[in-house]
């Protein structure tokens, strides 16, 4: 017999037909199942390099009350005497040393965006973004307003940086299912999801507690962000602030009841979950753009796109993904891992 790779002679009547020897077939090339866990932390990792690059706009660089210190100093007000006494200092350290302050606060969040970006360094970058999270909180936006009593989820409450924070944790890397949602591949199900309870009931409980039921402070909120934005955006706010002016109180008493509802969206069938969630979702894009302003980035003086984009990744990092799909995408992995070994041994 012909050994393998060797010319096959096949007699057909009186003349010899040489027939060429059969190659192995390999598998088709399958597409790599995407890492979702790891998509996110690359989402959150853009964030904090726009973080990066927002801080370096003039203004932050200018020393003394009229740049950076100033806004600082802002954020004590209405704070207990011991908070405000701690942001006040750190307002007199960044008004004195203003391009030096300025230029260490990019570098750390320059160096958290890359760190999550790179496979070696992102679990040093997470506990780090953690860290810097509650610094900034406490430090310069003092607490985020929650003893001010202007803490509502409308104007960015209880701040974008606890987000941050709190999506370090929930992407920490691991290995695991993604379902039922990617937030629960670290901590588990059952903790993920108290999580998600928490979360959105105190962001309805901040909706109408303090100055969030007041159509004043909710009027005042959007009225004091004018300036520097694009017209269209500008119509926007007239528009929201006049709603709000008049029917402030309504209003947040329905955020805060929606709120509720998406706090219970993770006990509910999967199918129903995901209407609940692409509601947050629609919601907090119509908060971020028509009262937060984007965060105010397009009016020169924002240091982050406040907490209404970092809602919207909280979203989605606890879409509901069926054990059907998640079991595909392993398939997906794991033959594509054979057909590589197979190869490789071809």
């Amino acid at each position: 017999m012909p050994g393998a790779g060797e010319v096959n002679a096949v007699k057909v009547g009186g003349s010899r037909t040489w027939v060429a020897p059969a190659r192995p077939c390999s598998s088709p090339a399958q597409p790599r199942a995407r890492d979702l866990q790891q998509t996110l932390r690359l989402v959150l990792a853009t964030v904090w390099l726009m973080d990066a690059a927002l801080q370096l706009q003039p203004y932050f660089f200018t020393p003394g009350t009229a740049g950076f210190a100033g806004m600082l100093r802002a954020s004590s007000s209405g704070t207990p005497a011991w908070i405000a006494h701690t942001i006040t200092w750190n307002a007199s350290v960044v008004g004195h040393r203003a391009g030096l302050a300025n230029t260490a606060f990019v570098g750390v969040q320059l160096a958290i965006a890359f760190g999550m970006a790179w496979k070696r360094t992102v679990r040093l970058a997470l506990a780090l973004s953690m860290a810097w999270a509650v610094a900034v909180w406490w430090f310069a936006e003092g607490l985020g307003g929650v003893f001010a009593g202007a803490a509502t989820p409308l104007a960015g409450g209880p701040g974008a940086v606890l987000f941050y924070a709190l999506l370090a944790v929930l992407l920490w890397p691991s290995e695991g299912s993604n379902a039922p949602f990617v937030a629960a591949r670290t901590v588990g199900p059952p903790v993920a999801k108290a999580v998600w309870a928490a979360v959105w009931l105190l962001l309805g409980v901040l909706a109408v507690v303090g100055q969030g039921r007041s159509p004043q402070h909710l009027h005042d909120v959007v009225a004091g962000l004018r300036g520097g934005e694009p017209g269209w955006l500008a119509a926007l706010d007239r528009w929201t602030s006049s709603v709000l002016w008049h029917d402030g109180g309504p209003v947040a008493v329905a955020f805060a009841a929606f709120c509720i509802l998406v706090a219970l969206s993770v006990w509910l069938d999967p199918r129903l979950g995901r209407v609940v969630l692409a509601g947050a979702l629609v919601v907090f894009a119509f908060v971020w753009v028509g009262v937060e302003n984007v965060g105010g980035v397009l009016a020169g003086r924002a240091t982050d796109p406040n907490s209404g984009l970092l809602v919207m990744l909280f979203v989605l990092a606890y879409w509901p993904l069926t054990a059907a799909w998640d079991a595909g995408s392993r398939r997906a992995t794991m033959v594509l891992g054979r057909g590589s070994g197979r190869a490789g041994e071809d």
